[in-house]
């Protein structure tokens, strides 16, 4: 699962623009990181990444690993596979993966999206050749995907850290170990042998990467720094996914924050003497 999760975090670039306690990007990290280019930006300008020197060097290693094992094998998978079959192990695939995200909602405490999760999982395997098809989708039974890593968020745990973990791509800490807990429900452990575990495993991969070659291709073209696009956008989407697409506001800047000096204060004016009075009156 981790090159999965590798291009996924390139997904998460595309498809967005952790909880109160999530630490937030310094004003003007972005820019500055953007300058830099592909090189070396200057570091600890996101609190959210105190690790950022590492993370690059096992970023550009994850993504070497992409690039020359990953993406020619997912190219060669979608060249060689109809469109109809590879729907196919798409959808079963992602009936499997429902049954956890439907445990998710329930242990957060979505009751209602949790029975919606689980009639769309029934109704997939009992009218959908047992997940190959997906009549639930048409019957507006929509996949609300969950993790142990959200799971812990909505309980109020903070992210922590950014982390990129080799092989198992980026992650904040706390969905590290979320991760782990969702590695013991994922469809490779429904194998009993060790191949057959690995050659599911495989597939999850395959069929994530077909899914995102575009995307990738568009990122690569219009990111000036690959890492913290990336980065900004996991965290972004990630934050977005706790809080169900309504986060809180993040406070602004102050202006003094900005090395701006306050505006001075006007002098109050002096007391006008009063008029002395009319001798004689």
């Amino acid at each position: 699962m981790g090159v999965l999760a590798l291009v996924c975090a390139l997904m998460f670039a595309f498809t967005v623009g952790g909880c109160a306690s999530a630490p937030t990007a310094a004003p003007g990290a972005g820019a500055a990181s953007a300058a830099g280019g592909t090189g070396a930006p200057a570091m600890g300008l996101n609190p959210a990444d105190p690790w950022e020197a590492w993370n690059r060097k096992v970023f550009a290693f994850n993504d070497a690993l992409d690039a020359a094992i990953v993406k020619p094998v997912a190219t060669a998978y979608r060249d060689a596979l109809p469109q109809l079959v590879r729907t196919g192990v798409d959808n079963v695939l992602g009936n499997l993966g429902d049954v956890w995200s439907t445990a998710n909602n329930f242990l957060q405490g979505k009751v209602m999206t949790g029975f919606e999760m689980g009639m769309r999982v029934l109704t997939n395997t009992l009218f959908g050749l047992g997940g190959l098809l997906d009549p639930a989708t048409e019957f507006h039974l929509e996949r609300r995907a969950q993790d142990f890593g959200l799971t812990l968020g909505h309980w109020g745990v903070g992210p922590g850290p950014y982390v990129v973990l080799p092989l198992f791509g980026p992650r904040t800490v706390r969905d590290t170990v979320g991760f782990a807990a969702d590695s013991f429900f994922d469809p490779s452990r429904l194998p009993d042998t060790s191949s057959g575990r690995w050659s599911v495993l495989a597939l999850e991969i395959v069929d994530a990467r077909v899914n995102l070659l575009a995307t990738t291709q568009l990122l690569g073209e219009a990111a000036l720094d690959r890492y913290s696009f990336a980065r900004d956008a996991y965290l972004a989407h990630r934050l977005d996914a706790v809080y169900d697409g309504a986060p809180p506001l993040q406070p602004m800047p102050d202006d003094t924050d900005a090395g701006e000096p306050p505006a001075p204060r006007a002098r109050p004016a002096p007391p006008s003497p009063s008029a002395p009075s009319k001798a004689g009156s």
